[in-house]
C-alpha cells in the first residue's frame, strides 16, 4: 500500500505534454484569482482605518514609514511590527495614497500566494495537485476576505508559503541555502505578525530532520543555520528599535515598557495564548467559555475551528485534510526515509496541526480572520492526498478513503451552509446529494474508461469545492470595514465590521484639513485618531494607542506640545481610555483649560487659544 502515495519519476514526453496544458492552466488560475480579489476592491473604502492611517502617515514621513507610526508626527506606532506597512506604504508612495493603493497590495499578495502554493505542491505531486491546491486557497472564504483587506495577514501568509516552498526545495538535495531562505521568510513573518509566524517552525524542522537526504549530523547543522537565519532576519529590526534612543522615536504601541521585544513576548505573544491584560479572548465583551463572542474566537477547545466563529471561514475542507493526513502517513509508513510525499505531508500536516491546535486552545485575543493562516495547509493536504488516493483507486483502501473524504466534505458543507439557511438554500442539498452519489461511485469503482474517469474526477472536485467557492465569491462581492472583518453572506457577520469602523464627522475633517501645525488634533485612542487622519489628510495623535492605555503621550508631553503650539485641536469622544495611559488626565486638563465648541455632532477644543 506504500506505493499508493509514491511519486513516479517524470518522463520527458510527459513534461512536454504538461507544458502544453499546464502553463495555460496556471495562468488561467492566476487570472481568475486576480479577478476575484481585485473586483470592486475599493467598495471597502480603506478597509481597516487603523492600518490605512499608518500607511498615510508613512507617505508623509520616512521615520513613520520605518517604525509603522500611526501619526506622521511619530508619537506612537500601531500595535504590530511594520513589515506589512513597509509594503503598503511603498505602494502608496509610488502610486499615490488612495483606497485602491491601500488594498491592492493585499490582492497582489493573494495572487502571488496562490501561484507560489501551486509551485510548492507541483514540485512534489505534479501540476494537477498544484492547481487544485492553488484553487483551494483562492476559494477559501477567509482568503477571499483577507486578500482584499489591509490587515497584516496577507503578507504573513505569503511569507509562510514562501518558507514552505524553500523548505521543499531544501528537502530535495539537503540544501542548507534553501533552508536558510526558509528561515529568512519566517523571520520577516515575525516582523509582520510576530510569534504567529513561528507556528510553522516545528513542522518545517521536523520534515527536514526526517527526510533530508544527508547524514543526521548535517541535518542538525543545517537546522541550526536556518534558526540563525530566523534570528537575524527578525532580530535586526528588534535591535534597531531597542538601540534607537527612545526620546527620538515613536512609542511602541501595545507594549507596557516601550519595547518591541516586550510587545512580541507579551501582548502579541504569550498574552495571545494565555490571556491577560489586554487579551480578552473568547469571553471579551461577555460570554466567556460558556459561549464566547464569535468575533473573539468563541469557546476554546477542539471544536473552535468548526464552531460559529471559525467554521465558515476556513473549515470547509478541514475534515478532508485531516483524513488526508492520517491516510497519507499510514500509506507511506514503510516508504524510504527520504520519501518526498511523506515529507510534504509532514510539512503541511504539521503546519495545520500545530497552528490549528494553538488557535483552538489559546485563551487570549483571537479573531476569526486568523484562520487564513490555516488555508494554505488545508488546500495543500487535500490536493496532495486526494490526488495520490485517486492514483491508487485500483485498490480498495485508497478508494474507500477518497470516498470518505468526499462524503464527509459534502455533509460538512451541508452543515455549514445550514448556518445561513436563507442564503442560497438549495445549494446545501445539491452538494450533499452530489457528494453521496460521487462518494458511492468512487468506493464502488468505475470501468477504466477515460471519459468516465474524467467525469468522475470533475464531479469529485466539484463536490469538494462548491460550498467554499460559493462562500468565497459572496465574500468578495461584499464590502468589509473595521478591525474584525468576517467572511460569507452579510447575514452571517455577527456585528459586522467590528470595532474601529466609525467614520469621523465630515465637518471635523474639514476643520482639521485647514490646520498647519505638526498635529492637526489629538483624541483618545488610535482608532478615533485614524478616522480623523483619513478624513483630514493630517496627522492626529491617538492618545494612549489602540486601547487608550499606552503611556504615549504622557500628560507632561502633551502639555508641552500644546505649549509649543504643535497641536491645533482636541477632539472629544475618542474611543479608548483604558487605565494607565494618562488619557483621562489629559482629557480633564483640556476640559479645565480650554473652551468646548460644537463642530457638527462633535465636541472640539481649540488648543491654540
Amino acid at each position: 500500500m506504500t506505493a499508493t502515495l509514491a511519486v513516479p519519476a517524470r518522463q520527458k514526453p510527459a513534461h512536454r505534454k504538461e507544458q502544453r496544458w499546464g502553463r495555460p492552466a496556471v495562468f488561467g488560475l492566476l487570472a481568475l484569482t486576480a479577478v476575484l480579489y481585485f473586483w470592486d476592491l475599493t467598495a471597502s473604502g480603506f478597509g481597516n482605518s487603523f492600518y490605512a492611517a499608518a500607511v498615510q502617515s508613512g507617505t508623509q514621513n520616512v521615520e513613520a514609514w520605518l517604525f509603522g507610526s500611526l501619526d506622521a508626527g511619530n508619537v506612537i506606532t500601531v500595535d504590530k511590527p511594520p513589515a506589512a506597512l513597509w509594503v503598503g506604504t511603498a505602494f502608496a508612495r509610488i502610486f499615490g495614497f488612495s483606497s485602491f493603493t491601500v488594498l491592492a497590495p493585499q490582492a497582489l499578495m493573494g495572487v502571488a500566494s496562490v501561484g507560489l502554493l501551486y509551485l510548492t505542491v507541483r514540485r512534489v505531486s505534479g501540476p494537477v495537485p498544484g492547481l487544485l491546491a492553488g484553487a483551494g486557497l483562492a476559494l477559501t472564504p477567509v482568503a477571499a476576505l483577507m486578500f482584499r483587506f489591509d490587515n497584516p495577514d496577507a503578507l504573513l501568509v505569503l511569507l509562510l508559503i514562501a518558507a514552505a516552498y524553500f523548505t521543499v526545495r531544501a528537502l530535495e538535495k539537503a540544501s542548507p541555502g534553501w533552508l536558510a531562505l526558509a528561515g529568512v521568510a519566517i523571520g520577516f513573518g515575525f516582523l509582520t505578525k510576530m510569534m504567529q509566524a513561528f507556528l510553522v517552525l516545528p513542522a518545517f524542522a521536523l520534515a527536514y530532520l526526517i527526510a533530508a537526504p544527508t547524514t543526521l549530523g548535517k541535518r542538525l547543522l543545517h537546522l541550526l543555520a536556518a534558526a540563525a537565519a530566523v534570528v537575524v532576519s527578525a532580530g535586526w529590526f528588534v535591535a534597531l528599535v531597542e538601540l534607537w534612543p527612545a526620546a527620538s522615536r515613536p512609542y511602541i504601541g501595545g507594549s507596557t515598557g516601550d519595547s518591541l521585544l516586550e510587545l512580541a513576548l507579551g501582548y502579541n505573544g504569550l498574552g495571545r495564548i494565555f490571556g491577560g491584560e489586554g487579551n480578552g479572548g473568547g469571553g471579551f465583551g461577555g460570554g466567556g467559555n460558556a459561549g464566547g463572542n464569535t468575533m473573539f474566537g468563541g469557546s476554546s477547545g477542539l471544536g473552535r475551528m468548526f464552531g460559529p466563529s471559525f467554521g465558515t471561514e476556513v473549515s470547509w475542507l478541514l475534515p478532508a485534510a485531516v483524513i488526508g493526513i492520517v491516510a497519507g502517513l499510514w500509506f507511506t509508513r514503510r516508504a524510504a526515509r527520504t520519501d518526498r510525499t511523506r515529507a510534504a505531508l509532514v510539512v503541511w500536516g504539521g503546519w495545520l496541526v500545530v497552528t490549528g491546535l494553538v488557535f483552538s486552545f489559546m485563551s487570549g485575543t483571537v479573531h476569526p480572520y486568523y484562520a487564513v493562516q490555516l488555508a494554505p495547509a488545508i488546500a495543500a493536504l487535500v490536493a496532495i492526498s486526494g490526488h495520490a488516493l485517486w492514483q491508487g483507486r485500483a485498490q480498495t483502501a485508497p478508494r474507500a478513503v477518497l470516498g470518505a473524504m468526499i462524503a464527509v466534505t459534502a455533509v460538512w458543507s451541508f452543515i455549514l451552509l445550514d448556518r445561513t439557511p436563507d442564503w442560497f438554500p438549495a445549494l446545501r442539498w445539491i452538494i450533499v446529494v452530489l457528494g453521496v452519489l460521487v462518494a458511492t461511485v468512487v468506493v464502488v469503482g468505475v470501468p477504466p474508461l477515460r471519459k468516465a474517469l474524467v467525469v468522475l474526477a470533475a464531479a469529485s472536485v466539484l463536490t469538494l469545492g462548491l460550498g467554499t467557492a460559493a462562500y468565497a465569491v459572496d465574500t468578495a462581492a461584499q464590502p468589509h470595514t473595521g478591525s474584525i472583518p468576517t467572511s460569507g453572506p452579510a447575514t452571517n457577520r455577527g456585528f459586522g465590521g467590528g470595532f474601529g469602523d466609525e467614520p469621523a464627522d465630515s465637518e471635523v475633517g474639514r476643520l482639521l484639513s485647514q490646520t498647519t501645525t505638526k498635529w492637526a488634533a489629538a483624541t483618545t485612542g488610535s482608532q478615533s485618531a485614524a478616522s480623523l487622519e483619513l478624513a483630514s489628510g493630517k496627522s492626529v495623535i491617538g492618545i494612549g494607542g489602540w486601547s487608550g492605555s499606552d503611556a504615549a503621550p504622557t500628560p507632561a508631553e502633551f502639555q508641552q506640545y500644546v505649549s509649543n503650539g504643535q497641536i491645533s485641536y482636541y477632539v472629544d469622544g475618542g474611543r479608548g481610555g483604558g487605565p494607565g495611559g494618562g488619557s483621562s488626565e489629559i482629557t480633564e486638563w483640556v476640559a479645565a483649560n480650554f473652551t468646548a465648541t460644537a463642530v457638527g455632532n462633535t465636541t472640539v477644543y481649540d488648543l491654540t487659544q
